[in-house]
């Protein structure tokens, strides 16, 4: 395995280590090593994220690398998730996220039109990654269409990224030529 494949790797361990942490917290409440990271590290090991030998070591490292980065609150005994942390989880599990599709298409394209300044360009990529994650098909540059009910996953992309009035989300009966629409999503 070469040096650039080896170092990706390692990069997307450490952040699915963070994203358990970060989860185990949330579900937890709090993350007090000595009680919640056995259940952590059976996890982590069970995905092969991280050797048995290393395990402790590996979960405090991460855990106070997440607390220098705000996203836990070390109060001596646990960690807590910061209002930062809440937010960071919330983009890794966006990441992964796709839009569920009903059995019946109810003849309505949702299209999602967005206006996202220069100054916020690092927010505008992420949500463009998001949309042809999620399954978004792009009509044109900051116009994209699901002929699927996605308002519940728009505002919540909106109050996380702050970009409310940045986004606008349509119900829209009828697109001009939707026929590659159709053909996109498998509805003919």
């Amino acid at each position: 395995m070469g040096k650039l494949e080896e170092s990706s790797k390692r990069r997307a361990r450490k952040g699915e280590i963070q994203k358990i942490i970060l989860e185990s917290v949330k579900i937890a409440g709090v993350l007090s090593i000595a009680l919640v990271a056995p259940n952590v590290i059976g996890a982590m090991d069970k995905l092969g994220l991280i050797s048995s030998k290393r395990q402790g070591e590996v979960v405090s490292s991460s855990a106070s690398r997440l607390a220098k980065k705000g996203l836990l609150k070390f109060n001596g005994k646990y960690y807590e998730l910061t209002a930062e942390g809440e937010r960071k989880l919330r983009h890794l599990e966006l990441q992964g996220y796709r839009l569920s599709r009903p059995k019946r298409w109810d003849r309505k394209w949702r299209v999602i039109i967005f206006d996202i300044p220069e100054k916020k360009k690092k927010t505008r990529d992420q949500v463009r990654r998001l949309f042809i994650t999620a399954g978004l098909v792009r009509l044109q540059d900051s116009v994209w269409v699901y002929p699927y009910d996605c308002e519940d996953i728009i505002g919540l992309l909106k109050t996380d990224f702050g970009i409310g009035k940045d986004l606008l989300y349509m119900i829209v009966d009828e697109i001009e030529n939707d026929k590659h629409l159709r053909e996109e999503f498998k509805l003919i």
